[in-house]
């Protein structure tokens, strides 16, 4: 992960954009561009978390890790979020990891500086709890999705949230991968990333995905992409 210091860094992270010009600027000397690697960990289980990242256009996976070897995703942070909210709940580690899923940009800032303009009550503070709640409802949607709703309308899910955090409806992700972050098969995601291909929805090929008919993809999907889209614009909106 390469880091660049800018005077006068550009604000393309929601949490960041929401927050008032003279809120901003007092985050200014502690933030640091950083360019994220496909892959790079974050933070991992019981690990001290010394650095939250405000990302850009990269997509952030918070996985549970079993004991058998494999993972399960329970929550995507990206240009809508915050990575490293436990050093603000006080316990300051955690039992998921946090790697990145899409490499791209983001703003880097030591744990200190944060938990000290968090400590203040200020607007930060209030912007980063809607935050959580908003998170949270993420993460419960998507134990029900996973536990009631199909495949097909899981990988819809999954997309969707993918494509907003990238802002393209092209991307590059293998069906093993998407199969681990979905807590499925391999064959699964096969099998499900054939129907919505045949139906036309979207393109699948040596992993490179491209969303061709988004409102068909919103039909395939389950209520679960809407609540949490709704719950986020909702709690993390300007006028909130």
């Amino acid at each position: 992960m390469s880091v660049s210091n800018s005077p006068n860094p550009p604000i393309e992270n929601q949490i960041l954009a929401a927050l008032s010009a003279a809120e901003y600027q007092r985050l200014v000397p502690h933030l640091e561009r950083v360019e994220f690697k496909n892959k790079q960990i974050l933070y991992e289980v019981g690990e001290p978390i010394t650095h939250v990242y405000f990302p850009h256009q990269a997509i952030i996976s918070l996985v549970s890790n079993l004991e058998d070897g494999s993972t399960v995703e329970v929550g995507i942070v990206s240009n809508d979020g915050m990575v490293g909210l436990p050093v603000i709940w006080g316990g300051n580690t955690t039992t998921t990891t946090a790697f990145v899923q899409v490499a791209d940009g983001g703003m880097k800032m030591k744990a200190l500086p944060l938990i000290a303009e968090f400590n203040r009550g200020s607007e930060l503070q209030r912007l980063l709890l809607r935050y959580t709640q908003a998170l949270f409802t993420q993460v419960t949607q998507t134990a029900v999705c996973n536990r009631v709703h199909t495949i097909e309308e899981r990988l819809a899910r999954w997309l969707l949230i993918v494509s907003d955090g990238m802002q393209s409806d092209k991307f590059l992700l293998t069906q093993e991968f998407i199969g681990e972050m979905l807590g499925c098969r391999r064959s699964g995601v096969t099998v499900a990333a054939g129907i919505l291909s045949r139906a036309g929805i979207i393109t699948y090929r040596r992993g490179h995905i491209t969303i061709l008919n988004r409102e068909h993809l919103l039909d395939v999907s389950c209520e679960c992409y809407s609540i949490t889209k709704n719950e986020y614009a909702r709690l993390l909106s300007k006028q909130s």
